[in-house]
């Protein structure tokens, strides 16, 4: 009889309840069994999961390792997911692995590259990868001077922060004057030169932006499945073109991508996304995480987070070329549960802080309790 697998998910995006419905109908029928742990009670990750737990607050990455550890030995976690703390959870893979865990997530080296943006571009366009022009700036002399260098080449400037993810800072440059015409309809993500300026000015500390053009869409988003042997199995691309959403096998998006991902080691999985600046698409962001839209490669007839599983179990999926390319589609939301019922949560005092290695459970059959939905 084959074992059930033991999944876990840490603070993860809301979309991953389909990544985790994907687990459950893996082609193979094997059970999984998947953990969830957030800070937020209303996630609808608690309510997908079987086992759920909130997260203690305050922890510093160090103190979150150890959290870490000892949920993956007391609920006998086969693979772990780290999205919170990943860089200092894939900084430990040694100490998961004595308790049985395997971690779905890249070395702490490329993690490391892809944390700052300018160390990423800088590292990315050694290895012949395209990317945009980029200045980082940490004062008004620095921004002025950005924004002036492409506007002269006929740009739209923008500065987001030089390490951060999901969009958060994003802002576009505008010479036009604060108006009323920045209060009607919804908030936008352009804001006046001078604004911004005197913001600088006024701030106590420096802030860390990276400064670039305003790049154009299509947008692609490659999802590549890398093996710890640095090469990709599964590289499928998948376009943004206002509201309608589509895939790509393209090579002028998938060489870029499989070129970043084998030759950084971005093992598991990974998003590598591109925008256009002119007629050539270059790099635009690189996150060494599931995708929160992975998912939609389903409409292509291919399950990449149970390809992720087997590859982190140590069983080779092989190269996957979709079947067929799903048809263009549109994004809507959908209701879904959460949980009813309080969730536990540890205290930050309590997490336990091990004075030797916790044993190995990873084969241990561990008694769990699922909270009703």
């Amino acid at each position: 009889m084959v074992s059930r697998v033991r999944v876990w998910l840490n603070r993860t995006y809301a979309e991953n309840v389909f990544f985790m419905d994907q687990l459950r109908r893996n082609p193979s029928d094997r059970a999984v069994e998947i953990h969830a742990t957030h800070g937020d009670p209303d996630s609808p990750v608690l309510a997908a999961a079987d086992t759920a737990e909130l997260e203690p607050e305050g922890l510093s990455p160090a103190a979150y390792v150890e959290y870490a550890l000892d949920q993956c030995a007391r609920r006998g976690i086969d693979v772990f997911v780290p999205r919170l703390h990943q860089a200092a959870v894939v900084a430990h893979r040694a100490e998961f692995e004595a308790v049985g865990t395997a971690l779905l997530a890249p070395p702490p080296e490329a993690v490391a590259v892809f944390q700052d943006k300018v160390i990423a571009y800088e590292a990315v366009q050694a290895i012949g990868a395209p990317v945009p022009p980029w200045w980082r700036v940490r004062g008004v002399d620095e921004l002025v001077a950005a924004v002036e260098e492409l506007e002269g080449g006929g740009h739209k400037a923008c500065f987001k922060p030089a390490s951060g993810a999901g969009g958060v800072g994003f802002r576009v440059i505008t010479r036009a004057p604060f108006s009323l015409t920045h209060l009607n309809g919804f908030p936008s993500p352009y804001v006046p030169l001078d604004l911004v300026v005197q913001a600088l000015r006024e701030a106590e500390e420096a802030v860390d932006w990276l400064v670039m053009p305003r790049l154009e869409q299509p947008e692609v988003s490659v999802d590549c499945l890398t093996g710890r042997d640095n090469r990709v199995r599964l590289a499928v691309g998948r376009t943004k073109n206002g509201r309608r959403r589509g895939f790509t096998l393209s090579e002028q998006w998938l060489e870029p991508a499989r070129r970043i991902a084998e030759g950084f080691g971005l093992h598991h999985l990974s998003n590598i996304q591109f925008r256009m600046f002119g007629d050539r698409p270059v790099l635009m962001d690189v996150n060494t995480r599931p995708a929160g839209g992975l998912h939609q490669l389903a409409l292509c007839g291919v399950n990449a987070p149970w390809a992720a599983v087997q590859l982190a179990l140590g069983e080779d999926p092989g190269e996957i070329v979709p079947p067929f390319l799903g048809q263009d589609y549109a994004v809507v939301a959908g209701p879904r549960p959460v949980r009813g019922v309080s969730l536990p949560q540890q205290r930050a005092e309590e997490v336990p802080v091990r004075a030797a290695p916790v044993p190995t459970v990873g084969s241990v059959e561990v008694g769990v309790q699922a909270l009703p939905l």
